[in-house]
C-alpha cells in the first residue's frame, strides 16, 4: 500500500469517528433537552456536547489536511 493510499484509508476511518462524535453530541443534546433546564445534569450534558463538537471540528480539520485540503485556506488559495 502506498503512502497516499494509507493516508486515504486513515481519512476514511476518521470519517467513521466523526459520525460517532456526531451521534454522541446528539445524545448529549437529547439528554439535556429531556430534563429540567436548570438541573446540574442538563448543564453537564450541554458541557459534554460542547466538548464533543469542539473535538469533532478539530477532527474535521485533520481529515481535510489528510485529504490535501486546508479548510478555509483552500478557498482563498488561487493556486498561483
Amino acid at each position: 500500500m502506498s503512502g497516499d493510499e494509507a493516508v486515504a484509508e486513515l481519512a476514511e476511518r476518521l470519517d467513521g469517528v466523526l459520525e460517532e462524535l456526531t451521534d454522541m453530541a446528539l445524545d448529549a443534546l437529547r439528554l439535556a433537552s429531556a430534563g429540567d433546564p436548570d438541573s446540574a445534569e442538563t448543564g453537564e450534558a450541554l458541557a459534554l456536547e460542547k466538548r464533543i463538537v469542539k473535538a469533532r471540528r478539530a477532527l474535521e480539520r485533520c481529515v481535510a489536511a489528510l485529504r490535501g485540503g486546508s479548510g478555509s485556506r483552500a478557498l482563498l488559495d488561487d493556486g498561483a
